[in-house]
């Protein structure tokens, strides 16, 4: 027993040996001071160890206990530049991160010597390339019209744009760089939920107005939508779209709280609350309650805006949900003019564990059931499709084309352009990059002009190895790319496209009652328009 108190009081009993063996002799000896303030620090350290009733560890091994702590809180920093592998996805790869870095900085990306990637593992994806590769694909007509035969204010958008992030999750700063350099590169930017804030408006890049379910920016004082406070903001020239935010990748059906503490003047201005009060966001909009009641609030907001493209963004859930959607779209003869999907792999500032890990359907599979849906019911072709989800590269956006989406965001790839480091300290406020805080000190590290060159160059980078993609599958544009371009590695000896792995619908199947999928009948015949709740077969 002697052994081991002796064992765990070692250190604080050197650290008061050495300060009063030392402090006899401070006044004679030059230097002397230095180690006999050092030992007394480490001395009342051990005693507030000792003393404290919050820490086991400390309280047994003062002093060195406090080491367990130190290294635990450096633990992501070591582990990111030290340990982790390439192509480690803690959520982002440093081989993806390192890409972003490179083309935002207009540093060469090629890669020499050959892949890294194991060519022969089950998951491994490629596009086939063509024994006649296009000529002179031109990235500048990566570009697609959205807007519906019931819009009149159609939208040319880029194939590639940065996805919702509000201000208030970022810094000014960071919102400043984001919106100068999508107009610098002619493509979109998301204003996120939390409204559009002068920041947005500062450079006049076009901007999608994401409406969740706290309608900021357009609420009454109660919180209920202000159709006057919508039209206000809607129809000014520099918002393109307006999207109806459902739910969200990283905490799909999570409503959120911006503790009053946090609610600036600025924020509170912008997303139209009292400054010093709790800012809410509900998990479900009071706009609606049924698919056919927000088929009609979709009609209204298209209206109020003057006929601007309306759409909604949603991770998808219960399948039978979306299908409602489908049918109401089909009863009312209300078309959103896009749909987002967003995948359960995607990002937020701060989110209950389990919903980032385990609550919503991951991007893909979404986006290839809202593709399904809208084909099987003849609806394809008048309404777009937008996807986002862990989109870095050229061959992220292109794979995600090929299986059912017309365009694709990136949130995070674009806040690694403008300097984020996956210190993953969003929460905190103290984002070392000056990225995602309001801290106006932290932020003033973010130098807009310089990091919004970096949102262009990263975007004209991305667009031209997209073009370089395309021409060496013999395309010439994003929208002829489709499943037959995708192969995936399925075993060790065999490799499918797919257009043979998946289930892809054919033209007006559900509304036929045609379908050759159990799972897309079944869903059909569950979903309603006067609730989202299913029908019980």
């Amino acid at each position: 027993m002697m052994a081991s108190l002796f064992a765990r009081y070692i250190v604080f009993a050197l650290c008061v040996a050495v300060m009063l063996l030392t402090l006899p002799f401070v006044a004679g000896v030059n230097g002397l001071w230095i180690v006999t303030l050092g030992a007394a620090l480490l001395s009342f350290l051990g005693i507030v160890d000792i003393s404290q009733a919050r820490h086991a560890v400390r309280r047994n091994y003062p002093v060195i206990g406090n080491i367990r702590y130190l290294v635990e809180e450096i633990r992501p920093e070591i582990r990111q530049y030290l340990l982790e592998g390439d192509d480690e996805k803690l959520p982002y790869s440093r081989a993806q991160r390192s890409l972003v870095y490179q083309r935002a900085k207009d540093v060469v990306s090629e890669k020499p010597f050959g892949t890294l990637l194991d060519v022969y593992g089950d998951g491994y994806e490629f596009i086939g390339h063509s024994a006649q590769p296009a000529l002179n694909v031109d990235p500048s007509g990566f570009r697609i019209s959205i807007g519906g035969p019931q819009c009149t204010q159609p939208y040319s958008a880029s194939v590639f744009n940065i996805s919702a992030m509000s201000f208030g999750a970022l810094s000014a700063n960071a919102i400043r760089a984001l919106n100068k350099g999508a107009k610098a590169g002619g493509f979109a930017h998301d204003t996120g939920e939390g409204s559009i804030s002068p920041y947005h408006r500062e450079f006049g890049g076009d901007l999608i107005w994401e409406i969740g379910s706290g309608y900021f920016g357009c609420r009454t004082r109660d919180g209920h939508f202000d159709p006057g406070k919508f039209a206000a903001q809607a129809t000014t020239p520099q918002v393109k779209m307006i999207e109806i935010k459902l739910s969200q990748g990283a905490k799909p059906g999570h409503g959120g709280i911006l503790p009053k503490g946090k609610v600036s003047a600025e924020i509170a201005l912008t997303r139209g609350v009292e400054t010093g009060e709790e800012c809410i966001s509900p998990a479900r909009h009071s706009a609606f309650s049924t698919p056919i009641e927000m088929m009609h609030f979709i009609a209204r907001l298209r209206e109020l805006s003057g006929g601007k493209p309306v759409g909604f963004k949603l991770c998808l859930g219960h399948p039978w949900e979306f299908m409602g959607l489908v049918k109401a779209m089909l009863e009312t003869d209300i078309l959103p003019d896009f749909i987002v999907v967003d995948g359960a792999e995607g990002g937020t500032g701060a989110a209950p564990v389990e919903f980032t890990d385990h609550i919503g359907v991951p991007m893909r599979d979404g986006l290839l059931f809202v593709h399904n849906a809208l084909v099987g019911t003849g609806l394809r072709d008048r309404i777009k499709i937008g996807a986002a989800g862990k989109i870095v590269s050229a061959f992220d956006i292109a794979s995600t084309l090929a299986i059912g989406a017309d365009w694709v965001n990136a949130a995070r790839a674009f806040m690694f352009a403008v300097g984020c480091i996956q210190s993953q300290s969003c929460h905190t406020n103290r984002c070392p990059t000056g990225v995602a805080t309001q801290d106006h000190l932290r932020q003033r590290a973010l130098v807009v002009p310089d990091k919004a060159t970096r949102v262009f160059n990263y975007h004209r980078h991305t667009m031209k190895a997209l073009a370089e993609i395309l021409a060496s599958a013999g395309l010439d544009h994003p929208d002829q790319l489709g499943p037959h371009h995708l192969a995936r590695r399925t075993g060790s000896t065999e490799i499918k496209l797919f257009s043979q792995i998946h289930y892809f619908a054919k033209p007006s199947e559900l509304v036929a009652g045609t379908s050759a999928s159990e799972f897309y009948r079944a869903n059909w015949a569950m979903a309603r328009t006067d609730s989202f709740d299913p029908i019980r077969l």
